[in-house]
């Protein structure tokens, strides 16, 4: 009987299935990392707004509190985005005719939001609450970054699964004194002399922080 298939049909097979397998392999790790490229987490690319607020010139060179603008940070999961009147109790006598605010002084004259763009957007099944990581000693920093020197608002950090657990793992990196949540730039070694790890194990224990990594916590 002919040989139906000539003989290199057998190198061929064996490496359509060594090609098939690196396929596979290459498909799974694309799957595991795309999250992590820039393309998908948006990090350290500036977000377009409305109006494009400068946090370098409020935060940075006003000296404005965070809480000024996000009032809720302290009592509830959301930070709180600001109505319109709080922007107009400056911006109705400084840069009151300036065109780059029109949108705000428009939502004011009518009631309305200002449909900002959220830079921070976690999915809808994580849930992240902001007082008691603010209230555990938790700086606005180590997650949005040096927002005083962002002339336009961007992810400092990717939000990824393993950037939050790098934290819960382990918190004593992290925490500062709870009069300095608020504060840019704050340093441990120059304001008191101490480590930022001796520093974060001490308040560890009097804010009574716990390293939570149950997968409850965050996914509920």
């Amino acid at each position: 009987m002919a040989q139906v298939f000539p003989k290199s049909s057998n190198t061929l097979s064996k490496a359509s299935i060594v090609v098939a397998g690196l396929v596979v392999a290459a498909l799974g790790l694309a799957t595991i990392n795309i999250n992590r490229t820039t393309y998908v987490n948006t990090q350290s690319m500036p977000i377009d707004q409305v109006v494009q607020f400068t946090h370098t010139h409020h935060v940075g060179s006003l000296g404005i509190d965070c809480r000024f603008c996000h009032f809720s940070v302290e009592e509830s999961s959301f930070a709180g985005i600001p109505p319109s009147k709080t922007c107009m109790g400056c911006h109705s006598v400084v840069w009151k005719d300036a065109p780059i605010l029109e949108p705000v002084r428009e939502s004011y004259r009518n009631d309305t939001s200002v449909e900002w763009t959220r830079v921070h957007d976690l999915p809808e099944f994580v849930y992240f609450n902001h007082s008691i990581h603010v209230n555990k000693g938790v700086g606005c920093e180590s997650c949005h970054g040096r927002v005083d020197k962002m002339p336009l608002m961007m992810r400092e950090n990717s939000l990824n699964m393993e950037w939050c657990l790098a934290c819960h793992r382990a918190p004593e990196k992290f925490l500062r004194p709870k009069d300095k949540v608020f504060t840019m730039g704050w340093d441990p070694v120059k304001e008191l002399g101490v480590s930022q790890e001796e520093l974060g194990l001490k308040l560890k224990e009097e804010n009574h922080v716990q390293s939570r990594t149950n997968c409850a916590t965050c996914h509920r």
